[in-house]
């Protein structure tokens, strides 16, 4: 707990099994009222991994749903649990689990309703090693995204970010897409509807345990992310309505 809020941090598994204790042994537990790990039908040993280590909640997928159809699963169980600031965090450690502290405190403090872990901030990502082509394309799709969609974030791509319950309780995610680009959708609806959006500097480890999307489906990801930019403008203008924006019922 962190000023008076309760802080559950949910970890997407996918064959982390040689980076999922070093990433639960650095959560910062002087803070963290629960951890809930979904492994999405992993072909290594995740999920028994978790039950040695004790992580309290642990979910396991019977088939593969993707990244985005994980976090769906990740952020359902958190809100039951009545967590008060969800904390997503890659157990393949690309991330580094000291910043979770720092993160909820802007949350907390209500100063961001959001907040984004930023590999571009400070040259991180570089000095990590994220591969340049990679770098190069994460910088071209972010500067597109920010012209279209009228923000100036740094990053749109990271995967390590804190959300206050009230955002996740009102954005629909639910009819996100069960891929990659679930990340970028939710960003736009939440833009969308109005929340505060902050960033923090984030370093990060890219070696050959972190996980990462190959060329091809890069491509389609990319593409993607121009098409949810788009829609993002589309709906601001009230010109088209998408679903994905569609108001929850909850």
């Amino acid at each position: 707990m962190i000023s008076n809020k309760t802080v559950t941090v949910v970890l997407p598994a996918f064959n982390a099994e040689k980076t999922l204790e070093k990433t639960y042994r650095e959560i910062p537990f002087d803070i963290v009222d629960d951890v809930i790990l979904v492994d999405d039908f992993s072909s290594d040993e995740t999920f028994s991994l978790a039950q040695d280590l004790g992580i309290p909640h642990r979910i396991e997928h019977s088939h593969n749903v993707g990244y985005g159809g994980n976090q769906k699963t990740c952020f359902n169980h958190a809100l039951s649990l009545q967590a008060d600031i969800v904390i997503v965090l890659h157990p393949d450690y690309q991330y580094t689990p000291r910043l979770i502290r720092p993160m909820c405190q802007l949350i907390a403090d209500e100063v961001h309703d959001v907040v984004l872990a930023s590999r571009i901030l400070g040259g991180g990502a570089i000095k990590g090693g994220m591969p340049l082509y990679k770098y190069a394309a994460n910088r071209l799709l972010t500067a597109t995204q920010n012209l279209i969609i009228g923000q100036k974030l740094s990053e749109y791509h990271t995967g390590y970010r804190a959300y206050s319950r009230h955002v996740l309780e009102k954005i629909n995610y639910k009819n996100n897409s069960d891929g990659f680009l679930f990340d970028n959708q939710i960003l736009s609806q939440i833009f969308l509807s109005g929340f505060r959006v902050g960033e923090i500097s984030c370093p990060t480890l890219y070696d050959e345990d972190s996980s990462s999307i190959s060329f091809l489906p890069s491509l389609s990801y990319g593409c993607g992310v121009l098409i949810t930019s788009l829609m993002h403008f589309l709906q601001k203008m009230k010109i088209f309505r998408f679903r994905i924006y569609d108001k929850t019922t909850n």
